[in-house]
């Protein structure tokens, strides 16, 4: 691949190397992808591997690479578009973006309800609720992990059977009891370790947290609170009016 100088554009090698290398992840990649070995991408762009391991360092430091030991070079890609409505669905929309995700139970107890998770809910401090935890996961790469807090214990026989995909699709198949977003509150913090692991993230990685309350369609009833915690690297929340 023969490279042209712009100097006015790019000051150095790398630079420009970085820019071709950045048009060709928003055209020929998705998140999930590793990057060819950088002897090959050194081959391709006829320059020494130093200098195109600087133009990568770029890229990692932009959010767009991530370099994992011993395995290669992932591809984090411009975030996924996830619009927050009253009938937004997270599986179906990053499917209609071509992304693959998936989601699998961590954890699934009941517990008494603290302080916060009680007001959320309408329900006394200390009274048994269900407490779900997942993994989301988009092309096998980690982006979320989310708390369920659900106050009817009805409700619990079924959710004990309840191991992987979209927790609201499986509450209304298998409940008949569709959920509607009623509010959502949006802040932000650093990763702490148990959550870096689950995320495959460093520590401190910014999170975006997401705390939603769901209720039962046609009704007032809160049906769910959950938190959401997502790598803010991979995620771009939409506000739609």
């Amino acid at each position: 691949m023969h490279l042209s100088r712009h100097p006015t554009s790019y000051s150095t090698r790398y630079e420009q190397i970085a820019a071709l290398l950045e048009q060709e992840l928003r055209s020929h990649y998705r998140c999930g992808d590793y990057l060819p070995s950088e002897q090959q991408l050194a081959q391709r762009y006829e320059v020494n591997r130093h200098t195109l391991r600087r133009a990568v360092d770029q890229l990692v430091d932009r959010g767009w690479l991530q370099r994992r030991q011993g395995i290669g070079t992932l591809v984090l890609m411009r975030p996924y578009d996830y619009p927050l409505h009253a009938r937004a669905h997270f599986s179906q929309n990053l499917l209609d973006q071509g992304s693959h995700p998936t989601s699998e139970l961590l954890l699934a107890v009941l517990r008494p309800a603290s302080g916060p998770i009680a007001a959320a809910l309408c329900c006394e401090e200390g009274e048994n609720v269900i407490h779900l935890r997942t993994l989301r996961r988009v092309n096998n790469v980690p982006l979320s992990v989310i708390d369920h807090y659900l106050p009817d214990l009805l409700w619990w026989p079924a959710l004990r059977q309840f191991r992987s995909g979209s927790l609201h699709d499986f509450i209304r198949r298998e409940l008949n009891q569709p959920l509607v977003r009623r509010q959502t509150r949006i802040s932000a913090r650093r990763a702490q370790s148990k959550e870096s692991q689950l995320l495959e993230a460093a520590n401190q990685t910014p999170l975006l947290c997401v705390r939603t309350l769901n209720t039962c369609a046609g009704s007032d009833k809160v049906a769910e609170y959950s938190v959401t915690l997502t790598r803010a690297d991979m995620i771009e929340l939409t506000m739609e009016h």
